[in-house]
């Protein structure tokens, strides 16, 4: 991401905008003891760049 749109982008946002995406993923191994985890939300000009990019390298 920081080659083609110079930007630095959590890797937690790419994983939220893939589920948003219904794409899945494999099971997570290091899974959190408590259910309820308040996740980031990812900002909406990031959420632009990243939804380009998975276009891009035709992930969706």
């Amino acid at each position: 991401m920081l080659e083609h749109s110079r930007l630095k982008v959590r890797n937690i946002y790419i994983v939220n905008i893939k589920q948003k995406c219904s794409i899945v993923e494999r099971e997570n191994y290091n899974k959190a003891k408590i259910e309820k985890i308040k996740q980031p939300q990812c900002p909406p000009e990031k959420e632009t760049v990243i939804m380009e990019e998975l276009e891009y390298f035709r992930i969706i």
